[in-house]
């Protein structure tokens, strides 16, 4: 094979350019493309423990708010979701645990759980209202995925979420 020094020339200067010019561009960080301007004191995205949830054929990557101010805040401020991100809410007692959608706005789905992980309700909620959603049983989880995320996927009461954090 035979190959002209212009061309081998060429071949090297592209070959340099090509990751000099990706290492100039600045990402922003990945929590930042996900958020609006958060309040002060507000915890951003990326900074929730995660945990990775599983139902039928479906992993789901989500976000954990396992306390008091880190349920409050849930997923307000958020302008979009991953296609399988969601956040998980965990209670400390088997209750009924009404969600609304203040500062939250983007159109959600919630699926409520009991402490075996069955889920016992779907609801789909609109957008920055304060309408609540209640499940009419009593649990410790609620996952909120992007609107109709559990029907697009077919998943339905009385099916099971697997990998869930013990209740506190």
């Amino acid at each position: 094979m035979r190959i002209s020094l212009r061309s081998l020339f060429a071949r090297f200067a592209f070959a340099v350019a090509l990751p000099l010019a990706a290492a100039s561009f600045t990402l922003a960080p990945v929590h930042s493309a996900y958020a609006q301007q958060m309040p002060p004191g507000a915890k951003q995205p990326g900074d929730f423990p995660r945990t990775r949830l599983t139902v039928g054929m479906f992993v789901i990557d989500a976000a954990v708010a396992a306390n008091d101010p880190d349920r409050e805040q849930g997923l307000m401020y958020r302008t979009q979701l991953a296609p399988n991100e969601g956040m998980l809410f965990v209670f400390n007692e088997n209750a009924v645990h009404c969600f609304w959608m203040k500062n939250t706005l983007i159109p959600l789905s919630i699926a409520f759980m009991r402490a075996d992980g069955t889920i016992t309700d779907i609801d789909e909620m609109d957008a920055e209202t304060t309408n609540n959603h209640c499940p009419r049983n009593n649990g410790v989880y609620a996952l909120e995925m992007s609107k109709n995320w559990f029907e697009s996927k077919g998943i339905k009461a009385g099916m099971t979420m697997q990998g869930l954090p013990a209740a506190q």
